[in-house]
């Protein structure tokens, strides 16, 4: 993810890209570094239902998931899409 910081002594802005759990240990190595939340709370995010996502995207991936479904003992239901 994206993390737009501020430097507390220099005013320096950048964005630091981590996961959610270690961005909080970037946080404590560089303490005088914080979020800068006049850039936002929340990245963009896409629009649109994430079930169908990947095949609108990717029409042949229907298919796939249909050979999946002919292999016996399969557990991908009927409706499944990603």
């Amino acid at each position: 993810m994206r993390y737009p910081v501020v430097n507390k002594v220099t005013g320096e802005k950048k964005d630091i890209y981590r996961s959610c759990d270690d961005v909080m240990e970037w946080y404590a190595e560089n303490p005088d570094w914080e979020r800068d939340w006049g850039q936002g709370a929340a990245g963009i995010a896409e629009v649109g239902e994430w079930k169908t996502k990947n095949v609108q995207k990717n029409p042949g991936w229907k298919d796939v998931l249909d050979q999946v479904r002919k292999v016996p003992g399969n557990t991908l239901a009927k409706d499944n899409l990603y």
